[in-house]
């Protein structure tokens, strides 16, 4: 093998440990969300924490930036969301970790609007629940 597909190697495995250790933390943090605030849902402190961390993650910054959500969306989203979702399975609970994916939270915010059974069935769809 030749020096640059070593290269090449060594950077892939940087790579999959780096994004293995960001879906990880990702994870803890989602999960210690849930575990929390599972029997105090209408905390709400659960919305500051689900907000802060989507401003402290690049890739869900973004998307809070382009559709300009701010509290009082995520608020609004979680509430509809709790109407349908609220129970817990597979170790998600959909009001919480629809927020904590990019293609979720970008399917919330572009249809904030809709109709709560409507968003929740297609985020319990996304978690093959």
């Amino acid at each position: 093998m030749s020096y640059a597909s070593w290269i090449f190697l060594v950077l892939l495995f940087i790579f999959f440990i780096w994004a293995m250790r960001y879906y990880l933390h990702k994870n803890n943090i989602m999960h210690a969300l849930i575990k929390k605030y599972e029997h105090n849902l209408h905390d709400e402190q659960l919305i500051d924490e689900i907000y802060n961390y989507c401003l402290s993650d690049w890739r869900l910054k973004k998307i809070l930036t382009k559709y300009h959500a701010d509290k009082s969306d995520i608020q609004k989203l979680y509430d509809k969301l709790l109407i349908w979702g609220n129970f817990r399975k597979y170790g998600r609970f959909v009001p919480i970790s629809s927020f904590f994916y990019t293609t979720s939270l970008k399917y919330l915010l572009k249809h904030k609007d809709a109709d709560a059974k409507k968003i929740t069935m297609k985020m319990m769809n996304f978690f093959h629940i």
